[in-house]
């Protein structure tokens, strides 16, 4: 029965990561991950593309795509009072997909939706690992897979 894995190499890949200012306390860590991980996985230089904020990922995502072989997306939107928050996610993470699905190459999630800074600040390195470097892997092994599919 043939099986397609995931190889963790990323060797000769072109991978762009697009990550927000805002929430920067939050966002440079999930970068610091993101960035360990790719070099650790054949990507030494990717470009680090710097955005104002979370809203403004997908349209940075659609000229990189067009470029690159995968782009790791990284942000942080905290929760509010308001459903300001779960708009601009559902917003943004639909974007993305749609963007990943019609260009045919990977842009993986690395944004966070955490009700509280606190929250953010587990994820991005102190307790629940860091979703940036997660972000990284998961567009290493996907550009390996679709190699495969391809």
């Amino acid at each position: 029965m043939p099986v397609v894995r995931g190889r963790m190499d990323a060797s000769g890949k072109k991978v762009a990561v697009i990550v927000s200012r805002w929430n920067e306390l939050v966002t440079k860590e999930l970068l610091a991950g993101a960035l360990e991980a790719l070099e650790a996985h054949g990507i030494g230089d990717p470009l680090v593309v710097h955005v104002p904020g979370t809203w403004e990922i997908p349209v940075a995502a659609s000229s990189l795509v067009e470029t690159h072989d995968a782009v790791v997306a990284l942000g942080c939107i905290l929760q509010g009072q308001t459903p300001h928050a779960k708009l601009l996610g559902g917003d943004v993470g639909g974007a993305l997909m749609s963007l990943q699905v019609s260009a045919g190459k990977p842009i993986s999630w690395g944004i966070l939706t955490p009700d509280t800074q606190d929250q953010a600040l587990d994820r991005a390195g102190l307790k629940y690992g860091n979703k940036g470097r997660e972000a990284a892997l998961a567009v290493i092994e996907m550009m390996s897979v679709l190699d495969q599919l391809n």
